[in-house]
């Protein structure tokens, strides 16, 4: 299944988007897609209940909103520097184990809606990303028994201000957890649907231009690898997000750098999981 949230921000009901497109609301039967939601059979059992009541929800017109499709979770985890080339553009050496930061769950909003210029940025980038949504409680997991633990996959925009990440004293952490610095969506695609997350094309384009075309076979650490090591340190609840990395192409290693500006429009996608698109305004 592929899992949407739609509706006006703040107000967003859960629906499902259908093989041909159309989609439909759910919330008479699954109030939420939260943490009870994944860790209680829900998928199993929203699927169930499709079957014999797909013909009497309501269909969402495609000029409804779409929202993140899942509520804010207990975490982002991200992982950086895991496609080598983008170590290398990023001036960094290949790491030798999973380079982990969180990434503010105040940054989440829907797929399509408008990305802010933090205050006082001039360095903000884009980062074209496989999310991994959590759906079994992890803790020490072993690798062969990672992706049982794994509900679906989302596409996700890892904006970064690179003068609060790189240039300021600290972690990571100021320059990723800004205000629309998470576009999540359009859905969450179910595990089932996709059969292998360590081989996914990814792209990304600036104002028409491609500027990220990868695969998730690049990856320094696939999914398996990625779940298990994370939960040696923490505990992944259902509904956590896990953020993959980003291939090589973001603005900090042009030469010179670019960076996005009010007016830019960034489109992204990821094979089987759909595109997004942000308009870019500055902070007011």
């Amino acid at each position: 299944m592929k899992l949407i949230r739609f509706g006006s921000i703040g107000a967003e009901k859960p629906g499902v988007q259908l093989d041909n497109g159309t989609r439909l609301d759910v919330s008479e039967f699954v109030p939420e897609y939260n943490e009870d939601f994944f860790g209680g059979d829900g998928i199993e059992k929203l699927a169930e209940w499709l079957e014999r009541n797909e013909r009497n929800c309501p269909v969402i017109s495609n000029d409804v909103r779409l929202g993140s499709p899942l509520v804010r979770p207990s975490k982002i985890v991200c992982v950086g520097l895991n496609y080598a080339k983008h170590a290398a553009e990023s001036g960094m050496a290949i790491p030798k184990e999973p380079v982990l930061f969180f990434k503010s769950t105040s940054a989440i909003v829907g797929p399509n809606d408008d990305v802010i210029i933090p205050k006082n940025s001039e360095k903000t980038d884009w980062e074209v990303e496989l999310a991994v949504v959590i759906g079994k409680k992890a803790s020490y997991v072993e690798e062969k028994n990672a992706l049982d633990h794994v509900a679906g996959y989302v596409l996700h925009n890892d904006y970064s201000e690179r003068a609060f990440q790189i240039e300021k004293e600290g972690q990571w952490c100021k320059g990723k957890g800004c205000d629309t610095f998470a576009p999540i969506g359009p859905f969450i695609a179910t595990a089932d649907e996709i059969k292998n997350p360590n081989d996914l094309d990814l792209w990304l384009k600036l104002n028409g231009e491609t500027l990220q075309d990868s695969n998730t076979s690049d990856f320094i650490f696939n999914v398996q690898e990625v779940v298990s090591y994370i939960s040696q340190y923490m505990t992944l609840l259902p509904g956590d997000i896990i953020s993959t990395g980003t291939p090589s192409g973001v603005g900090l290693g042009f030469n010179p750098p670019k960076y996005i500006k009010e007016g830019d429009v960034v489109e992204l996608g990821i094979e089987g999981l759909g595109s997004s698109k942000q308009h870019v305004k500055a902070y007011k």
